[in-house]
């Protein structure tokens, strides 16, 4: 079980909500992995949603994460079977047509006051991306990390906030990945050792408190 969440650790003052890869290629009805956004549909966005409006209320920023590899592949990472798999346009590829499919997902959409980060290349959202920058400017020491996969983009996202230094709390229920005993055993076995865990509304009802 989780640990009480301690309010000082997520105040809103130095902490921000980062959703990772929630975007239509993802999740949406254009989405080229179906098994995770079933997954993802099933308890993740819908915590996602409710956050979103938490922190919002309480003025924590709030910054997407989304891929978005050019046609032509330039720039993209080749070097991991992941990768070329995907493709030239690996994630920014929509089997819908006139879908924008590097967008967040119609159920997280952003807000004006949102930041939206895109990424050309790699697995992950912070390294050799804005995220670490923005983070800074923005005053931020703790890393509220929401999304997916807990396979690959949101670990990568724990890992990289922990060595630079962030504190990280990961919100049980609004990450996913497949099959969903894996991602509870990643959570348990590796999470658990680099961040705080907790439950959306705990993080709800400390944000509420504090807004």
């Amino acid at each position: 079980m989780p640990r009480p969440l301690p309010p000082e650790l997520v105040a809103p003052d130095h902490t921000a909500l980062v959703v990772v890869e929630c975007q239509n290629s993802v999740l949406g009805p254009g989405s080229t992995i179906p098994a995770l956004a079933e997954e993802a549909h099933d308890i993740a966005i819908p915590n996602i949603a409710r956050l979103l409006d938490a922190a919002r209320a309480a003025d924590v920023p709030v910054i997407h994460c989304t891929v978005r590899f050019r046609a032509d592949g330039l720039g993209a990472s080749r070097n991991a079977p992941l990768l070329r798999r995907a493709g030239p346009m690996g994630a920014s590829r929509s089997t819908v047509p006139g879908i924008d499919a590097a967008a967040p997902i119609d159920e997280l959409q952003p807000a004006e006051s949102d930041i939206v980060l895109e990424r050309i290349r790699g697995i992950g959202p912070m390294s050799g991306t804005d995220l670490d920058g923005v983070l800074r400017n923005l005053r931020v020491t703790t890393v509220v990390a929401t999304g997916v996969s807990v396979n690959v983009a949101v670990t990568n996202c724990v890992m990289d906030s922990v060595n630079l230094g962030y504190d990280v709390v990961l919100p049980k229920d609004a990450v996913a990945g497949i099959p969903r005993e894996y991602a509870d055993a990643v959570i348990k076995n590796v999470h658990s050792f680099l961040t705080t865990l907790t439950m959306t509304d705990d993080l709800i009802a400390v944000w509420s408190a504090a807004g």
